[in-house]
């Protein structure tokens, strides 16, 4: 029977969660690197025991981990990233510099088909290679000299390159989504990069429909079907059928369309989950009652998940990389909050229960589906 592995990353510590194929009951194994943030935990689907995880601590700074065994034992790996030429600036909206700042990674995106090959995305909003396992790591600097700097400026939580997806029919083309830039598409394997944003509005900015400056929160994409994207924005639900060429709402039905993760159904492409939360001031759930919602559509028509979930006095968060599916049979759906749970659908969603409920609170939920 398949098995499956949870990896959370968590303000204070990352856990491994593992459980067979019935998702009922699970082993908690953690934390890891306690004390630190772990802004991403994530495996390689090309090796699943070689993980890497984003530590990242005010005092020293940021590290790349890496683990082998699945989690077992852990070794910092290239940290020394490296750019090419001098540090590029960004500038606001009045035009004046703003110095690049390398912070912290906020996502790693291994290759499907290379075990050496992993991606990061880091703020301020740039993206880096490696090769070798993360030993070193290399700028894509094509994005950031992309040239339109001048309209990139930091979501709430910073500049980040906070989402990377690959094309798994073209390994030349990926997708980087940056708050608040926008989505930045490549076809030459991250030589040169275009922004795919016609379609996107944002009120705030000076020009509401502008090719870039828009706060992208996450993106998905089913690998069956890569041309078909999903977004969650900062305010609309998003879908684009020809590769972030253009963009259209799906938003519906859903009690308000803002929020962070967004999640595709590993066996059916037109099924989506989003979690909604009510406003970009009050990030908790519409009247307190935590709920997944579902689109078997596509979008547009959404029905609320609650089964499982509290439904009175929640208020709680999920954020952007916080929520995942597997790929057993019966898809199992996850995520996690800032209150410090770690939920599992095993039936897609049409019932939930936690797996842990006291963890600190998590920035991120992977999984792995394992022989």
């Amino acid at each position: 029977m398949s098995r499956v592995r949870v990896l959370v990353g968590t303000r204070k510590g990352a856990f491994v969660l593992t459980s067979d194929g019935k998702r009922e009951e699970w082993d908690v194994n953690g934390p890891h690197f306690a004390g630190w943030e772990i802004y991403h935990l994530t495996g390689s689907p090309a090796e699943p025991d070689r993980l890497f995880a984003s530590q990242s601590g005010g005092w020293f700074g940021q590290v790349i981990q890496r683990s082998d065994d699945g989690g077992t034992t852990w070794q910092p790996v290239g940290n020394e990233f490296t750019y090419d030429g001098v540090p590029g600036t960004h500038q606001w909206y009045d035009g004046s510099p703003h110095p690049w700042e390398f912070a912290r990674v906020w996502h790693l995106e291994p290759s499907s088909t290379d075990p050496d090959t992993v991606y990061a995305g880091v703020e301020d909003a740039a993206l880096f290679r490696s090769v070798d396992g993360g030993q070193t790591w290399g700028e894509l600097s094509g994005l950031r000299e992309h040239g339109s700097g001048p309209h990139w400026q930091p979501g709430a939580g910073g500049m980040c390159l906070h989402t990377i997806l690959l094309d798994p029919r073209d390994p030349g083309r990926m997708f980087a989504a940056i708050s608040a830039a926008g989505v930045f598409r490549t076809d030459d394997a991250g030589k040169s990069w275009r922004p795919v944003n016609r379609g996107l509005r944002s009120e705030g900015i000076p020009d509401p429909a502008a090719e870039v400056g828009h706060c992208v929160h996450n993106l998905a994409m089913h690998p069956s079907r890569p041309d078909v994207l999903f977004m969650q924005k900062h305010w609309d639900v998003m879908r684009s059928d020809d590769g972030g060429e253009s963009w259209r709402e799906i938003s519906g039905n859903l009690p308000t369309d803002f929020g962070f993760p967004i999640a595709v159904h590993a066996h059916e492409p037109d099924t989506v989950y989003v979690v909604p939360i009510k406003s970009d001031s009050e990030h908790f759930p519409p009247e307190g009652k935590l709920r997944v919602y579902r689109s078997r559509t596509g979008g547009d028509e959404w029905e609320p998940l609650t089964n499982g979930l509290p439904q009175r006095d929640c208020y709680v968060n999920v954020l952007r990389d916080a929520m995942a599916v597997d790929s057993l049979d019966s898809c199992g759906v996850y995520f996690g909050t800032t209150g410090g749970q770690v939920y599992v659908s095993a039936d897609a969603g049409d019932s939930w229960a936690p797996i842990v409920r006291d963890l600190p609170a998590v920035l991120s939920v992977e999984v792995q589906t394992l022989p």
